[in-house]
């Protein structure tokens, strides 16, 4: 980290954050990543177009964001350091994501192994499964990981 991140009021961040989980949450990391570096060098253009484009797309955006968090992100994409944070975010939060896919993936696997064979092939009674606490501990949409969130995306790596 080039110290810039600290500079984030606690507004922007929280949208920038909030805009971060969404795409991560929605799957949508890779194409998120290319129109944001695609963007990069018109970001201000772009923020400006935001303004222009609100009154136009206020239905649709009233389903994605609270209009006040709209106008914070425009504020937030005028400065350059904003993308980078963006960009920096969505990409610790997929890491952690496929970290944690993978986690239970395995988990699954090893479970799937005791199940009888009715339960595997055809899905007859099939038992309930619930991750253990200690794979619990890596999903960033709990509650644990939402009191460190700060942290976790100002960690250097």
């Amino acid at each position: 980290n080039d110290g810039s991140s600290e500079a984030i009021p606690a507004e922007e961040f929280r949208v920038l954050d909030k805009m971060a989980q969404k795409v991560v949450e929605w799957r949508m990391t890779a194409p998120a990543i290319m129109t944001i570096e695609g963007m990069r060098p018109m970001n201000y253009i772009g923020s400006q177009m935001m303004i222009f484009s609100a009154p136009i797309f206020e239905p649709l955006l009233e389903m994605f964001f609270k209009f006040e968090d709209y106008d914070i992100l425009r504020q937030a994409m005028e400065r350059r350091e904003n993308v980078e944070n963006l960009l920096l975010m969505i990409e610790r939060y997929d890491a952690h994501q496929a970290l944690y896919d993978r986690m239970v993936k395995k988990y699954l696997k090893a479970e799937r192994k005791k199940w009888k064979w009715y339960q595997r092939w055809p899905g007859i009674n099939r038992p309930k499964l619930n991750p253990p606490e200690e794979i619990k501990v890596y999903d960033w949409k709990s509650k644990g990981f939402a009191e460190n969130r700060s942290a976790f995306l100002h960690e250097d790596e």
